[in-house]
């Protein structure tokens, strides 16, 4: 049974929704994220990224970056940039990419849901990373980023939803990267329940993007509730802020590897010991066609790889995907990198900067082998968070990402 509430979201005016409106904090650099906001005073990056309005070189850890955070935050608020509804509602967000479609429900989901594995995740946490968004929630009394939550579609969801947008929509605004973000405002009380209960009727909700997040939230609401005695469990941080997908609408791009050096070797030494558990040809495909093929550039020049038989178990779920069986096969045994979450020598390359960002890598100097994914399916990530594992790092890369800005919902009353 999945609990979703009502929240008084915290909105931009109409007339600057698409100069608030910014990237989630952790797909951009501090150097990108301050030319993004540059002569842009309503940039949601001022409150994300906060650091953007400290002399470079900041620690992104200190005190001042926090502090900075919150005085802009007060700032939008003092300025009427952004401001409270006056009733509980939900919200619904669909996001128009190209010929992609995908509606979801802005709704405040349960902690105690996360606590008790009604919402599965499929990948392991940071500590630091953790503390990070830990302090930056806690310092602004705000969750200010949404975790992107699926569920197994559900046809009487869908038909709440196309309720919910046949009243006037609230935004419509296109950002620079071409994707299309319409907010509707669902307010009628009777919608709203109408919604929670069909939630309710859901055995479980997804992490699809957004972990540290949901587990930084459900830290703040345990650390409370063991430092407030009487709490009733209603309180707003027992909830985090989510905009909630069904699966058949979910865009799952390929999460692509670059790797520094050839660990030693020289290009036909790495290639023979890529040979003993690939079959490898030439190729001008710079993308596999299927799951459990791989695309390799190396030398300026790209290479077909096929698992030989017995490289992987077809019925492991965590062995069978891809960045599995590339990981055990390539990267550890031959290029020597046990733990991609912390060797220095490998970099992710999210499948939205194309198979162009590997190439420059690679014939940059920078980088000396460059591998091309298939995605991750929908159904290996329900698969693996079923059985209560998790994926290895960097498995999945969902677009289009949610934007920051358009809704918050405050943790502190």
């Amino acid at each position: 049974m999945a609990h979703i509430e009502p929240f008084c979201g915290v909105r931009p005016r109409k007339d600057i929704a698409h100069l608030v409106a910014a990237p989630p904090y952790d797909v951009l650099t501090s150097d990108e994220a301050r030319d993004m906001a540059a002569g842009n005073p309503y940039s949601f990056l001022h409150i994300g990224k906060p650091e953007i309005d400290l002399p470079p070189g900041t620690d992104l850890y200190s005190d001042a970056v926090y502090a900075k955070g919150k005085a802009n935050f007060l700032r939008f608020l003092r300025e009427g940039t952004i401001a409270p509804d006056r009733t509980r509602n939900l919200y619904i967000y669909k996001q128009v990419w190209g010929e992609h479609v995908q509606i979801g429900l802005v709704a405040a989901a349960s902690c105690q849901d996360y606590l008790d594995d009604v919402i599965k995740k499929h990948e392991l946490t940071r500590i630091d990373k953790e503390n990070d968004r830990m302090r930056h929630i806690e310092t602004l009394g705000a969750q200010t980023g949404p975790v992107f939550l699926t569920y197994r579609r559900k046809e009487t969801i869908d038909a709440l939803i196309a309720e919910g947008m046949k009243k006037d929509l609230e935004y419509d605004i296109t950002t620079p990267d071409g994707v299309r973000h319409i907010v509707f405002v669902v307010d009628e009380a009777g919608l709203v329940l109408r919604i929670q209960e069909a939630f309710a009727a859901l055995d479980h909700l997804y992490v699809a993007d957004g972990h540290h997040r949901s587990a930084a939230a459900t830290r703040i609401k345990v650390k409370r509730d063991g430092e407030r005695p009487g709490r009733t469990g209603r309180e707003e941080d027992n909830f985090f802020l989510a905009v909630i997908f069904p699966h058949n609408q979910m865009k799952i791009l390929p999460y692509n590897r670059v790797v520094l050096d050839l660990n030693g070797l020289d290009s036909a030494a790495f290639l023979a010991g890529v040979g003993d558990k690939f079959l490898v040809r030439l190729s001008g495909r710079k993308s596999p066609e299927r799951s459990r093929r791989f695309a390799m550039f190396l030398d300026g020049r790209w290479h077909d790889l096929e698992p030989r038989p017995g490289t992987f178990d077809p019925a492991d779920p965590i062995r069978s995907l891809d960045v599995s069986i590339l990981q055990e096969n390539i990267l550890a045994p031959v290029l020597g990198i046990a733990d991609p979450r912390t060797d220095k020598r490998i970099d992710f390359v999210g499948g939205i900067r194309g198979t162009a960002e590997l190439e420059k890598k690679v014939l940059s100097g920078g980088f000396r082998v460059a591998f091309s994914l298939f995605p991750t399916t929908i159904e290996q990530l329900f698969s693996v968070a079923d059985g209560g594992k998790v994926m290895p790092p960097k498995s999945t890369w969902f677009e289009p990402k949610l934007k920051d800005g358009l809704v918050v919902h405050m943790i502190d009353e």
